[in-house]
């Protein structure tokens, strides 16, 4: 088991948004969907697209450099990548990976993460 770390103040993070939080020289990935909280690995594991810039549509993030995306609750792949010849090329040359997800804990107003 490991150790919960404060990332956030409860109230700092609206529903629907996310940022990217540093915890112990890891990017991960904050978002807020109506009162849960989520954490997942920030950088998209097929060329590394910054997610927190990408866009939240419920639990799934888009990547905003190919299109791939991820469902946050399970760090599941929704979408590899987005349709056409940059998609056929990507899937033969990089098979599809989840995201990473850390636990997150509420107390006393802060967002913890577990690391």
């Amino acid at each position: 088991m490991g150790q919960f770390i404060e990332v956030s103040k409860i109230d700092e993070l609206k529903d629907g948004t996310m940022k990217m939080v540093r915890i112990a020289g890891r990017e991960i990935l904050l978002a807020r969907v109506g009162d849960k909280y989520y954490a997942t690995d920030n950088r998209c594991p097929h060329m590394k697209g910054d997610l927190s810039q990408g866009r939240l549509e419920g639990t799934v993030v888009t990547c905003p450099r190919h299109g791939s995306q991820f469902d946050i609750s399970n760090g599941r792949v929704v979408r590899w990548l987005k349709g056409g010849l940059m998609s056929k090329v990507g899937k033969a040359l990089k098979m599809s990976k989840s995201l990473m997800v850390y636990n997150v804990g509420l107390q006393d107003g802060e967002v913890l993460v577990e690391v």
